[in-house]
């Protein structure tokens, strides 16, 4: 972190890797993958090279939003770098910073993240704000929200109305959480069948297993997982 000291002009770089036992393990399955795709086998080339090429897109999101991901904190607001795009929140549409922790962690190194909520209940992750790049991650953000206090012109209060929509859009989110876990069980499905075709000498049908089927489950899925969500969230009145 740079900045001056509890000024309000701050910036969040990623000054500390990742430890050595996660790097080991993603270089260990991306480089059994490409092993995997190499053996002679059945499978026409250019199911390969697909497989491959979605492999490399995956790498390469990953590697930018890890160098370029950044947080800058001044007097007009908070923005957000990622792997390709910046995004701004003046203070006075920013309703809390909150540090929560880092759902299914695992061994992340990360363990608490930050989030930015505004007042329509949205949230935005802040790179490089967690308690693996900060060493006293709930201090920085305490004095960050007292040094913001003059700038955002209110204080940093409930209100239940955002608190209903916060609510719901967590609801929300779990809901596409749970409609992409089941299209990609569809295509992982899909995936598989289509294997056996080729290896059976069948006529497989890439585009309808691996494109049609994953996104007719998402689409039918997601209206009903969100109608479950708003069903459960607290009506504010």
């Amino acid at each position: 972190m740079s900045g001056d000291g509890r000024g309000i002009e701050r910036e969040y770089r990623r000054w500390r890797e990742a430890s050595r036992g996660r790097v080991v393990v993603m270089w260990t399955v991306i480089g059994n993958t490409v092993l995997q795709l190499s053996r002679p086998d059945h499978i026409p080339l250019r199911y390969k090279l697909l497989w491959l090429a979605l492999l490399a897109a995956v790498a390469v999101w990953g590697v930018l939003t890890v160098r370029r991901g950044l947080t800058s904190v001044g007097a007009d607001g908070v923005s957000v770098r990622g792997a390709f795009r910046v995004r701004r929140r003046a203070w006075h549409d920013i309703y809390d910073l909150r540090v929560e922790a880092r759902p299914k962690q695992g061994r992340a190194d990360a363990r608490w993240l930050t989030w930015l909520y505004d007042n329509d209940g949205r949230r935005l992750p802040l790179p490089n704000v967690d308690d693996w790049q900060l060493p006293d991650l709930r201090a920085e953000i305490d004095d960050l929200r007292t040094v913001a206090a003059a700038h955002r012109g209110m204080a940093w209060e409930p209100r239940p109305e955002v608190e209903a929509r916060i609510l719901l859009r967590a609801g929300h989110r779990k809901a596409q959480e749970r409609a992409i876990t089941w299209a990609l069980l569809a295509f992982f499905a899909g995936l598989a069948y289509l294997l056996w075709e080729v290896i059976t000498g069948g006529e497989p049908h890439p585009f309808l297993l691996l494109l049609c089927a994953p996104l007719a489950a998402y689409a039918l899925l997601l209206p009903l997982f969100r109608k479950l969500a708003s069903r459960r969230a607290p009506a504010h009145t």
